[in-house]
């Protein structure tokens, strides 16, 4: 192990030990100290920086940015112990990030999406990814969160999933619709059927009894949307993650529907959906031209529905 590795095995064992993840963080800066190992480097300099962060080509400069910052945080901490280590400046490759438009799924698009992974060919697979595809739909939790449930986490006789390994790492209590705990149940009883004692306690398991990742769900989803041709022109392909979004603008648009204060219960359904700030829900009432045009109807307060 070089200096430079062990350096950033002590970084990141000192900022998981204050509660951040860093899963993201740690494979960029694997690949950053790689980077300075094959140029020779010990410390960071500036000009090393910027040239592995704009390294991938044809990508948003929001990337390259993301890139950078995650250098520049570990390079604060090395500044401590080497004052050779240069810091990037924090605007050096800054550029304003933008959300990638949502793709609201149609109800009889998810009947499609659930409807095509039941053809997959294991039928064990296929049981796997129509209830993953149905619990993502009907709760709008994040695919790392469902992946990460355990089988503990399921209390199907109280309607409700625990989830905590969130994206922030806190935990919240998600109830179950009626036909969401039928539809768990029977993909649980599939699965004591299949895998007696799984490799894993994970509540969603693979055709070998283990977890699921998210290249292969990412990999399945690909096949799904390709089979049910479910794209508009000039859009990018729909993502599992879409289903999230999905979720909250369904939920929105029905607040809207029964004349409910849409502002007063935003921060219960950001609380529903795990967001650390309010903002990260408002962002749904500008997001969608379909919200924003019932929003903007309810202001000037015409009837939206008949």
């Amino acid at each position: 192990m070089t200096g430079l590795e062990e350096q950033l095995a002590d970084y990141l064992m000192m900022r998981r030990a204050l509660g951040y993840k860093l899963t993201h963080q740690a494979r960029l800066l694997d690949s950053f100290v790689g980077y300075l190992d094959d140029h020779g480097a010990s410390w960071v300099s500036v000009e090393l920086a910027v040239a592995w962060a704009t390294q991938p080509v044809g990508v948003d400069p929001v990337w390259w940015a993301q890139r950078l910052g995650a250098v520049r945080t570990f390079a604060t901490y090395l500044r401590n112990f080497d004052a050779r280590n240069e810091v990037p400046p924090k605007d050096l490759l800054a550029h304003r990030a933008h959300r990638v438009a949502a793709h609201v799924y149609s109800h009889d698009e998810i009947d499609a999406l659930m409807a095509a992974a039941r053809c997959i060919h294991s039928p064990f697979k296929a049981a796997t990814f129509e209830t993953l595809i149905g619990l993502l739909a009907a709760t709008g939790m994040r695919v790392g969160e469902a992946i990460s449930l355990d089988s503990a986490d399921v209390d199907l006789d109280g309607a409700v999933v625990i989830v905590t390994n969130t994206k922030f790492g806190k935990s919240r209590a998600v109830p179950l619709h009626t036909s969401t705990v039928t539809a768990l149940d029977t993909y649980a009883r599939q699965r004591r059927v299949r895998w007696p004692s799984p490799h894993a306690d994970s509540f969603f398991v693979s055709t070998v009894g283990t977890r699921l990742i998210h290249t292969d769900i990412n990999a399945v989803f690909r096949k799904l949307i390709a089979a049910t041709g479910i794209r508009r022109p000039g859009e990018r392909r729909p993502r599992p993650h879409d289903l999230r979004h999905t979720f909250a603008i369904r939920v929105l648009l029905g607040w809207y529907r029964d004349g409910e204060d849409v502002q007063a219960r935003l921060r219960s359904l950001s609380t529903y959906l795990g967001h650390t700030k309010p903002t990260s829900t408002y962002w749904y009432l500008s997001a969608v031209p379909e919200l924003m045009a019932v929003a903007a109807e309810r202001l000037e307060g015409t009837e939206v529905w008949s």
